[in-house]
């Protein structure tokens, strides 16, 4: 029989990103990873596929079916200590957002299928209630795109089709809100309940309680849509993905003042605050996608891996809520979310 010596036992160093949904990877460091054999690595009893595999690097994908954030590596018969990471688990799929889902007070996520420019689909905003039941809410809205939530829980969702601002009660009675938003995208509600609305043709319209209608201001039209969050330092940051594999993250003061807050994100779309003001943005960051957290000094690493992210929202607790172009996923993120 072969004795090994604990001096040869894997050993985790440090694992990057903190969370993954399937599909993304962990770049995994430490050392005798693959001293013995060929490294493998599991989550729980799921063996994930390598990408790369060496003594001091293993870059592991989550595979489809992994739901257990206990990683470990294995080389010959000896087995790293595990290491604790996010997986994200699938809620829901045969979706299509296009931007962040969102969350109520109640802990119900509301995300849409928004279809292809023009197409009715048979359901155009789903509620996926904290028992994980998926239900239809609303059915009649060409391109349903971006979605808020007001002070008074009113979901709000917004048409690229027809330009309209749709007001959707809990039990999905709707009614127009406000028209003539152009190609209507992202939205976003200020501490004030104003409503801001991004034309992906380059204004950001201000709607007031009483549904005035202010131009807030303008920026370079996106190819995609303008996403949209407020900070807890009361400044709007948008994203809107260009042609550009630099795009930047728009900070707009409440005077309608415009700087860039961070460049030299891939396609950054839907984004979220946390309550220390870390901003999280659906992108790709030196060619690895997910979720990248920016703080306000303006470091900026990947905070989850995954590919084809489009939104997030943070829900109850410390879980974050991310929508890929086809499926709603729950994480267990260990940050809690900013409510406005």
């Amino acid at each position: 029989m072969a004795l090994f010596k604990d001096s040869e036992k894997p050993e985790i160093s440090h694992v990057s990103p903190n969370a993954a949904i399937p599909g993304g990877e962990f770049q995994i460091r430490g050392k005798n990873l693959a001293k013995l054999d060929r490294p493998r690595v599991l989550f729980g009893e799921v063996t994930a596929p390598i990408v790369i595999g060496s003594n001091s690097l293993v870059i592991a994908r989550v595979p489809e079916g992994a739901a257990v954030g206990r990683l470990v590596v294995e080389s010959g018969f000896q087995a790293s200590p595990a290491w604790q990471c996010g997986i994200g688990v699938q809620l829901a799929d045969t979706m299509h957002p296009v931007a962040n889902p969102a969350v109520d007070a109640f802990g119900n996520i509301y995300t849409t299928f928004s279809g292809s420019r023009g197409q009715k689909t048979p359901v155009s905003v789903y509620v996926i209630e904290p028992s994980n039941e998926v239900k239809p809410l609303v059915t009649d809205i060409m391109n349903a795109t971006g979605l808020a939530i007001d002070s008074d829980g009113l979901l709000y969702v917004s048409s690229r089709y027809d330009g309209i601002v749709y007001q959707v009660t809990p039990s999905g009675n709707m009614s127009v809100y406000v028209e003539g938003m152009g190609v209507a995208t992202g939205l976003a509600f200020d501490r004030d309940d104003n409503l801001y609305v991004g034309d992906r043709s380059g204004t950001i319209f201000k709607i007031s309680r009483q549904r005035q209608i202010y131009v807030f201001c303008t920026l370079e039209p996106s190819i995609a849509a303008y996403h949209m969050a407020f900070g807890p330092d009361r400044n709007l940051y948008v994203t809107g993905p260009t042609t550009s594999s630099f795009d930047c993250v728009h900070r707009i003061s409440p005077a309608g003042e415009i700087e860039t807050f961070y460049r030299g994100l891939g396609r950054p779309q839907g984004l979220a605050f946390d309550v220390d003001g870390n901003l999280y943005v659906a992108a790709s960051i030196g060619g690895r996608k997910g979720v990248v957290k920016i703080e306000q000094n303006r470091s900026a690493e990947l905070f989850l891996s995954g590919p084809n992210i489009v939104g997030l929202a943070f829900g109850p607790g410390k879980t974050a809520v991310v929508a890929t172009n086809n499926a709603i996923f729950r994480v267990d993120a260990g940050v809690r979310g900013f409510i406005r």
